[in-house]
């Protein structure tokens, strides 16, 4: 990776997302946990959920990743809460096809996910943007499942 591409990929804007991430730490008593790595870069995510009405009540996120999947952490944390898990599915679905298939950015509440369009370019790094979505997904299902 060229110096040009290194400061392509890691703008302003993602370092600054990055540095502010919503909800970090972990939930006391979360219904749903999920722990993501992504083998190749060994960056993960652990979210924790309590689900109220089938929405997303609390949140928490263990992020221990690259500035591009804090980013993408960042994002989700400040807009998950209120989601129903088939919300967070979508957005998780929709960016996966941003980065691979030159798909159009997530939909909002996680259209700040756009801000990751550089990392289409960088195959190594799309596990890395994905761990905070997929990690969420998961909790979500888990708490569904233990509530049922």
């Amino acid at each position: 990776m060229s110096d040009a591409d290194l400061v392509k990929l890691y703008s302003g804007r993602i370092l600054a997302l990055a540095a502010d991430i919503p909800h970090l730490g972990r939930l006391p008593a979360p219904q749903g946990t999920a722990r993501r790595r992504s083998p190749l870069c060994g960056s993960t995510v652990t979210a924790d959920v309590v689900l109220q009405d089938g929405r997303v009540a609390q949140f928490a996120q263990d992020v221990k990743a690259c500035a591009l999947g804090q980013a993408a952490a960042a994002v989700v944390g400040g807009a998950i809460l209120g989601r129903t898990r088939a919300e967070v599915e979508a957005a998780r679905d929709q960016l996966r096809a941003m980065l691979t298939a030159d798909g159009p950015v997530p939909a909002a509440p996680f259209d700040g996910l756009e801000v990751l369009l550089p990392a289409r370019e960088f195959r190594n790094r799309h596990a890395s943007v994905m761990l905070a979505l997929e990690a969420a997904a998961e909790a979500m299902a888990q708490a569904e499942t233990a509530a049922a």
